[in-house]
């Protein structure tokens, strides 16, 4: 397996190329172009993960598989405009917020990883979703990626809307800047404290904010 990325970071393409007998699993709909000869099949990847993963994460109950029987190349591209970055997995687990998985290939498994009252608190969410195994995950984003290092023993504070990936170990704090009005009329408020070591994939928009400014141009219903 071999893959490149092309058009970032605004509007970018993965493409994947696969030698006779490999696979590749994506989001449902991601797919862009095929050459070669390839089967495509569709898997819920267990029913009972299929079912946690859609009423937890928000993510689609299945998967699409791309299965080469020659050389072959799979394109793919996320629902939102943005880059796509790679997070090579070796026996560990990261969280990927819910918008934000594209693919993967290897021994990797995606399912619901719960995130507990912080969680809820943060984004009205108690699941992200979790990727465990050894392989490759492809993340995508709303806007840029932005792969932030925290050193041991460093606190950074981070929008909670910006995440994008982190590993499962992170340990964090949901808190709030601010008082009540800047929660309420300043468009901050509930951060998340992030203390290192670790590594953070962020990404430099967030849909909220589009869909407000979306919604003043939409039909008023009744």
């Amino acid at each position: 397996m071999r893959w490149d990325k092309t058009l970032g970071p605004a509007y970018t393409v993965l493409r994947v190329h696969l030698e006779p007998g490999e696979e590749l699993w994506s989001e449902p709909g991601a797919m862009m172009l095929m050459k070669g000869d390839v089967e495509v099949k569709t898997t819920s990847g267990g029913i009972g993960r299929a079912i946690l993963r859609k009423l937890a994460g928000g993510e689609s109950f299945f998967f699409n598989i791309f299965r080469a029987h020659s050389p072959a190349e799979i394109w793919l591209v996320p629902e939102t405009p943005g880059d796509i970055e790679a997070i090579e997995l070796r026996d560990d687990e990261w969280l990927i917020q819910d918008t934000s998985y594209l693919a993967h290939y290897g021994d990797v498994e995606v399912s619901a990883g719960f995130r507990g009252i912080r969680g809820f608190i943060a984004e009205g969410e108690l699941f992200w979703l979790k990727a465990s195994g050894r392989g490759i995950v492809w993340i995508n984003s709303y806007g840029g990626i932005e792969r932030v290092e925290v050193p041991p023993g460093e606190k950074v504070i981070v929008d909670n809307f910006h995440f994008v990936a982190m590993p499962a170990f992170t340990r964090y704090n949901v808190r709030k800047i601010g008082g009540l009005k800047t929660l309420v009329f300043g468009g901050e408020g509930l951060v998340i404290e992030v203390e290192g070591p670790t590594v953070l994939y962020l990404q430099t928009r967030t849909l909220p904010p589009l869909a407000r400014l979306l919604a003043k141009f939409l039909p008023k219903r009744g």
